[in-house]
């Protein structure tokens, strides 16, 4: 354990938070709906480490074990007020009935709350994501569409009487970009936007026009989007912070679990192969190569950070990693996970794990919206800026200072995280040596 310092000094939680959600799918309706439903007291808040999670304070014989919500000042869910963009004009209501990922009883009962959410226009150009279209969508240019987004967000303000905001994108994963010269300064990046360069994503808009007005932002798709230097420079200069990328769900949260696992047993790994079939718009948008080369970029980078294969070759310096998608409408939200992994042991003996996870797409990542729109307003209230590298925890591609590597280690990450939460309230951060409990 270390020593305990002065807290922080973290403004309170007071008056209404809006959550800005860019999409209105599968993810942002069954996210909505269920705050709605544990707020008339319907459902538990499941998954939730903001809601249901503990955290240890003090040594192990203290018993001191409150709730997460109990002990950091975060926003209570019924100050929560909700607004959201999207291609389609469907309301939440509608929009839940089509994504089929909650009971329609359910979702009936929450009608009147969910209908009265209406998604303003989307800053959305179909030459990022190819397997979609819609005329829902702003119009002029680039800079243009930002103003829009920023205009949306003033109204919304006015109209709900929001006092912080927090913006997340729940939207479809765009095509495969790399970074190019206008994505290394703020000013080159303004000038883009007033030139609709094509080197500037719709995600990009959104988060340019958050940034600019103070708000954080959260990018829960695998797009090139806050990683640039343009962006983290903005977020710097109006302090405040974002986090990324890709919401940590099915596979990869079990291919978190599992390779930690290996690793400390010092086992070898062989190959890695990863499957998916799944019918959501998810599916749909990742059907299209170029897209999928986004995603998979994402999903590939998860071990390397945990095996080290650089300084275990005899282990993992030979693995075969493959992730593959397809899309299968049929199955809906409910996705099926397959992990095939070809793994070795003592005298290099041959054995085998087998992992069919039968999913459920945007039910694993609802409440990870609730604890990240929650999370970082508490950032932004305790004066964090920029990259929020302690809620990786949340995602497959986490989001890092310059120089470093991203921990991908679900338990390291946990570790990062709750260790965050005492350093903000000046408790005892914990490393678990426990020698002080012997001498």
């Amino acid at each position: 354990m270390t020593m305990a310092q002065q807290p922080q000094t973290i403004k309170p939680a007071e008056g209404k938070l809006g959550i800005l959600l860019v999409g209105l799918g599968a993810v942002s309706t069954t996210f909505v709906a269920g705050v709605e439903a544990v707020r008339r007291g319907l459902a538990k808040p499941i998954g939730s480490y903001t809601q249901m999670g503990t955290i240890r304070l003090g040594k192990r014989t203290e018993h001191n074990t409150p709730l997460v919500k109990d002990f950091v000042p975060l926003a209570s869910l019924e100050d929560l007020v909700f607004g959201a963009w999207d291609l389609f004009p469907d309301n939440a209501y509608e929009s839940a009935i089509k994504a089929g990922v909650l009971d329609r009883t359910l979702v009936d009962s929450l009608k009147d709350s969910l209908s009265a959410l209406k998604p303003w226009t989307a800053a959305f150009d179909p030459n990022y994501v190819k397997r979609l279209s819609s005329t829902h969508v702003k119009k002029g240019s680039k800079m243009e569409w930002a103003e829009q987004i920023m205009e949306d967000i003033r109204k919304f303000q006015e109209t709900t009487g929001a006092k912080r905001l927090s913006m997340i994108w729940c939207g479809s994963t765009e095509v495969f970009m790399t970074q190019k010269d206008c994505h290394k300064t703020l000013a080159a990046f303004e000038k883009a936007l007033k030139d609709s360069d094509p080197a500037i994503a719709p995600s990009m808009i959104y988060a340019y026009a958050a940034l600019k007005m103070g708000v954080p932002y959260a990018n829960g798709a695998p797009n090139l989007t806050t990683d640039i230097p343009a962006l983290i420079e903005l977020a710097n200069e109006t302090q405040s912070p974002l986090s990324g990328k890709d919401f940590k769900t099915g596979q990869t949260l079990m291919k978190t679990i599992l390779a930690p696992g290996l690793k400390a047993r010092e086992l070898g790994i062989s190959g890695w192969y990863s499957t998916n079939i799944l019918g959501n718009r998810d599916g749909e948008v990742l059907d299209d190569p170029e897209s999928f080369k986004t995603k998979e970029e994402s999903k590939l980078s998860v071990l390397d950070t945990i095996l080290h294969p650089e300084l275990h070759p005899d282990l993992y310096g030979n693995i075969y990693h493959k992730v593959c998608i397809n899309y299968y409408p049929p199955r809906g939200d409910n996705k099926e996970g397959w992990d095939n992994i070809d793994i070795f042991g003592w005298l290099g003996y041959p054995m085998q794990i087998k992992v069919n996870f039968l999913c459920r797409d945007s039910i694993l990542a609802a409440p990870l919206v609730l604890d990240l729109v929650l999370f970082m307003d508490l950032a932004k209230r305790s004066g964090l800026k920029g990259i929020q590298e302690w809620l990786s925890f949340y995602y497959k591609a986490p989001l890092v200072g310059p120089g470093l590597y991203p921990e991908h280690n679900l338990f390291t990450q946990e570790m990062k995280l709750q260790n965050t939460l005492r350093y903000l309230m000046g408790e005892t951060q914990i490393t678990h040596l426990g020698m002080d409990y012997y001498q």
